[in-house]
């Protein structure tokens, strides 16, 4: 099969893809489930007909394992379907929350280093050192998130896999 001329293409470089198809939302949604069914020892989930959320079935559970995500759309009486490839949305919010916390942190930290060498003060001696450690712990948070990429990369490439397998043969092409 030649993926490369196709909407999921994109996958490789972008986790995301949008594609049209002639069938209804819930005809898409029949062709999914039966597709899940024909690989239920591979692959679990759960679909409706607005949206669906594709695992790969494994022995273990890592923070990051990675699910499809397709909403299921109509637009200009044509059904659009937009996938997303990662790990679940609380994973993802978490590790938002903290870099979003150690980056506040690590500006509060330096501008209190700052402040105190503008006005000569030495209130604050372990501002400097507070602030390396949150650039530290910034610094983990995104190693454990390669971490954990790298781990469910083999389940990325099944779900990639999963979706082309599923969706193609529905696309809508622009002939």
């Amino acid at each position: 099969m030649n993926t490369e001329e196709t909407t999921l293409d994109k996958i490789r470089t972008r986790p995301r893809f949008t594609m049209f198809t002639n069938l209804t939302k819930e005809e898409y949604a029949e062709n999914l489930k039966k597709y899940l069914a024909e690989h239920r020892d591979e692959f679990s989930g759960n679909i409706n007909k607005e949206v669906a959320t594709i695992c790969v079935e494994t022995e273990y559970e890592t923070y990051w394992k990675p699910r499809l995500s397709l909403r299921i759309e109509t637009e200009d009486e044509k059904t659009s379907v937009r996938g997303v490839f990662g790990p679940s949305s609380a994973v993802w919010t978490f590790f938002m929350f903290l870099y979003f916390s150690f980056s506040i942190l690590w500006m509060v930290f330096f501008s209190m280093y700052y402040v105190e060498k503008q006005i000569k003060s030495n209130e604050y001696p372990w501002a400097l050192t507070a602030s390396f450690i949150m650039l530290g712990l910034i610094a983990l948070t995104y190693a454990a998130a390669r971490f954990g990429q790298h781990k469910g990369k083999d389940e990325m490439h099944k779900l990639r896999k999963f979706a082309e397998e599923s969706t193609l043969p529905f696309e809508k092409t622009d002939d």
